[in-house]
């Protein structure tokens, strides 16, 4: 039998007896908003906040329903692990091919920059969630198949009389063209590691997909974590929003007025106070896999 390299042993091994029950409830936790979700798919019944996290986040149901142990820790009897192309399995003990992590490198390392350039930012809270407004502004159809909840007029009006200050790439590129030159800045893929900072509801929700790009080399209780806490997140992004969700049970936060903006500021404060301790734990994920032996890392 092959001996594998030694940066492929695991540094702890779990039998099914213990292994088996975390994927068990890592499954039974997901299947809580996979299983609503699959079945409203299957009735052709879309809702804004869940479907977001499966749509333009790409992870699909079954794989945010499967557990990974994490680099560094070995299943026992674990054939359906070992079936994946991530696994190698060596007398038995199924664990992550470390030698995958040198393909990895490059978004490591830019992956660090972000979350630890964004933690050192200051956190800014005047933009309102105005970037769901730009999105519809002036344009003949509204992104998302729901109601205007002040019309079309109105929805302009409500961009027309307030500054324009997002600062996410992601979010900007959606900007109609005729609300893009209202943006305080133009911004591309280049401004993100200058302009991405803690404050911004949609810079946290995007945790989740840097939680899930990390697989399987990170226990899977984080991408959870950082699932849930987008699902919030996104909650609040389309109580702010110019759509009526009222049908969803989702209550407006009406941002056009004094007492909907510091509704959004509260709600944004809170969220960058929750994201904050997640990003940190992204961090220390990352450095991690950079300090690695299978990885060249840089000093």
């Amino acid at each position: 039998m092959t001996t594998l390299p030694s940066t492929t042993l695991p540094a702890t091994t779990l039998p099914p007896e213990r292994w088996k029950p975390l994927a068990l409830a890592h499954r039974d936790r997901a299947r809580r908003w996979t299983a609503p979700h699959l079945l409203r798919r299957e009735r052709r019944e879309p809702h804004p906040v869940v479907d977001f996290l499966f749509e333009y986040y790409n992870l699909s149901p079954g794989q945010l329903e499967r557990w990974h142990p994490g680099l560094g820790t070995g299943l026992l009897h674990a054939p359906t692990h070992a079936a994946l192309g991530a696994y190698v399995t060596h007398e038995g003990v199924t664990t992550v091919d470390a030698q995958r992590l040198t393909s990895r490198a490059a978004g490591l390392r830019w992956t660090r920059s972000l979350l630890a350039a964004t933690l050192d930012r200051p956190a800014r809270w005047g933009c309102f969630g105005l970037h769901e407004w730009a999105m519809v502004y002036r344009a003949e159809q509204p992104r998302h198949d729901l109601p205007l909840r002040l019309g079309r007029s109105g929805t302009d009006a409500v961009v027309e009389s307030h500054p324009l200050a997002c600062t996410h790439v992601d979010a900007f590129r959606f900007f109609t063209p005729q609300a893009a030159p209202l943006n305080a800045q133009h911004l591309g893929r280049e401004h993100q590691l200058d302009q991405e900072q803690p404050g911004c509801l949609h810079a946290n929700m995007d945790l989740y997909r840097i939680a899930f790009r990390l697989l399987p080399f990170v226990e899977s209780t984080v991408v959870l974590d950082a699932f849930e806490l987008a699902l919030e997140i996104r909650a609040v992004d389309m109580q702010a929003s110019p759509y009526d969700v009222s049908a969803f049970g989702l209550e407006p936060i009406a941002i056009e007025t004094p007492e909907g903006k510091a509704e959004y500021v509260r709600r944004q404060r809170a969220f960058a106070d929750r994201a904050e301790p997640l990003r940190r734990t992204l961090l220390d994920h990352v450095d991690r896999l950079l300090a690695h032996p299978a990885l060249d890392a840089p000093d």
